[in-house]
């Protein structure tokens, strides 16, 4: 019974060490089931990175060539700028009504999948991504309600956060210019955008991208954003304080005719919001983009051969000469003389009556121009 007993008790002991050895097989089978998912997962991340760049890339050479057709029907007088390498460009909607190959991705894809691309390790898939997100908060000139809608999609799903962290967190120029352009475009109406800019701090960091950036179209994003943000009343404050009045000022430093228009842009943007104020009585005493030392930038520019240069700049003189306070700078300064100019040369008979109104209107002026025998 005994011996029975211990060939038994050696029978059950050789059927646990079986059991514990299969168990353990077991578990490093699990273990290497777990890892080959996880590759697989990781995989098929990059794969979906690479359709979205391959759709992005597709889609963009379908709307090139649509834009080149349109030029060369137009006996090549197109001025657009080139789809998403360039995101203030205004990328519309057909007269047909068809979508734009953008705006069929961003609806094939998803807004959240494109923005969180935004953060990939891969510096082509951010840059690819970001150009996407600019062209879409760009999109509808012809069509207010889907520029409106796509800007909404995008600030809602923190795009804008995602913006500013790409001009806070990488010194890639390309990531950069982009990044801004796509901002300048969710600041281009929207007060609601804008003002968020500021909140998150948005005005200080495109300052430092401004001082930092020496590439033309680099510098023209920039200028682009700080002069849609001057067009809003209640920035005007933050703008100086944060640097935004001042960075763009010093991007004449370039001398780009496309940077020098939206710094002109800026400056015309600002002095109307000043004059609007003053003329409703809720600020006093002279400009603060003469306090900035603007002045001779501007006086400078007022008959610029660039259009676009002379057309702000020739607003500009009007909005700040509205406001009595400024009057004596501007005599000294030597914007009188552009002002009469303006009311005499100007190709625009709007403004050549807005100069010609505002002169009559300053005790100031109207005292200078009678010791300088000045008739208009």
């Amino acid at each position: 019974m005994r011996k029975e007993a211990e060939k038994e008790v050696n029978k059950l002991k050789s059927q646990l060490g079986q059991h514990m050895d299969a168990g353990a097989g077991g578990d490093a089978e699990i273990l290497k089931l777990q890892i080959a998912l996880e590759d697989e997962v990781h995989q098929k991340k990059k794969l979906e990175e690479e359709i979205i760049i391959l759709r992005s890339q597709m889609l963009q050479l379908t709307f090139e060539a649509d834009q080149m057709r349109r030029c060369l029907a137009r006996g090549g007088s197109g001025n657009a700028y080139p789809g998403l390498d360039s995101p203030m460009s205004q990328v519309r909607d057909s007269l047909s009504g068809h979508k734009t190959p953008v705006s069929a991705l961003f609806d094939q894809v998803g807004v959240q999948k494109i923005l969180d691309l935004l953060e990939s390790e891969d510096a082509n898939v951010r840059i690819h991504a970001v150009k996407v997100v600019a062209n879409l908060a760009a999109e509808g000139a012809l069509s207010i309600y889907r520029a409106e809608a796509n800007q909404e999609r995008i600030v809602e799903a923190g795009g804008l956060t995602s913006l500013l962290m790409l001009l806070r967190s990488y010194e890639d120029e390309t990531v950069r210019r982009v990044a801004a352009g796509a901002i300048a475009n969710l600041a281009m109406n929207a007060e609601a955008n804008q003002e968020l800019i500021m909140v998150q701090g948005g005005i200080s960091l495109l300052s430092t991208t401004a001082s930092d950036a020496e590439d033309p179209q680099t510098l023209r994003m920039v200028a682009g954003a700080i002069a849609n943000l001057c067009g809003n009343d209640k920035l005007q404050a933050t703008l100086r304080s944060e640097g935004g009045i001042k960075a763009l000022l010093g991007m004449v430093r370039c001398r780009h005719p496309d940077v020098l228009s939206q710094v002109a842009r800026g400056i015309a943007n600002f002095a109307k919001c000043e004059s609007r104020a003053s003329t409703n009585g809720i600020r006093s005493g002279r400009s603060l983009l003469i306090d900035e030392g603007a002045l001779p930038w501007i006086v400078q520019n007022a008959n610029n051969d660039a259009a676009p240069i002379r057309r702000h700049i020739e607003l500009a003189l009007c909005h700040l000469a509205q406001h009595e306070a400024n009057a004596k700078d501007m005599i000294n300064g030597g914007a009188l003389w552009e002002l009469v100019r303006i009311t005499r040369d100007c190709s625009r008979e709007d403004i050549r009556s807005l100069a010609r109104r505002t002169l009559n209107s300053s005790l100031l002026f109207r005292s200078e121009m009678r010791r300088l025998r000045i008739e208009l």
